[in-house]
C-alpha cells in the first residue's frame, strides 16, 4: 500500500463515518464522496503504469544494508532505528551478519531482508532495480 492508497483509505473511512454518524451529511452526499474517491483511486492506479506519474505518487525502495554494511544515512532518511533493523534481521532468521546480502525499506513501509548462508552468492541486479542506494 502506497502513501496515496493509505490516504484514500483514511478518506473513505472518514466519509463513511460522517455519513453514518452526522445529520449534516446526507446519504447521497456520502455515496457521491465515496464514488469520487474510488474514481480518483482507479485513475491513479491506471496512471501508475507510466513512470512519470508513478514517481509523483509512489516512494522508491531504499537500501538500508548493503551486505554487512549498514547505510546509516539511509536509516535516518527512513526513520528506522538500529533496534528496528535488528528485530527485522531476527524475524528473518539471520543468525550471522555475514548472511545478509541486502536489507531494503520497501515502498509499503515494510523491511525486506535478503539473506543466504552462501557467502559467495550475490543478489541479482534485477531484484535491486529501482532501489535507492543513497
Amino acid at each position: 500500500m502506497s502513501s496515496f492508497d493509505f490516504a484514500c483509505t483514511i478518506a473513505m473511512g472518514s466519509i463513511i463515518a460522517s455519513t453514518l454518524l452526522t445529520k449534516s451529511v446526507s446519504l447521497i452526499e456520502g455515496v457521491f464522496g465515496l464514488l469520487s474517491i474510488y474514481t480518483l483511486q482507479g485513475i491513479t492506479a491506471y496512471l501508475r503504469q507510466f513512470k512519470v506519474f508513478k514517481s509523483l505518487v509512489d516512494n522508491n525502495p531504499l537500501l538500508l544494508m548493503d551486505g554487512e554494511n549498514i547505510l546509516w544515512d539511509n536509516m535516518k532518511k527512513a526513520k528506522v532505528t538500529e533496534d528496528d533493523l535488528k528485530a527485522k534481521l531476527r524475524e528473518a532468521n539471520v543468525i550471522k551478519i555475514s548472511q545478509v546480502k541486502a536489507v531494503i525499506f520497501e515502498t509499503t513501509g515494510d523491511i525486506a531482508v535478503l539473506h543466504n548462508d552462501q557467502e559467495n552468492m550475490s543478489v541479482d541486479s534485477w531484484i535491486l532495480e529501482g532501489v535507492n542506494r543513497s
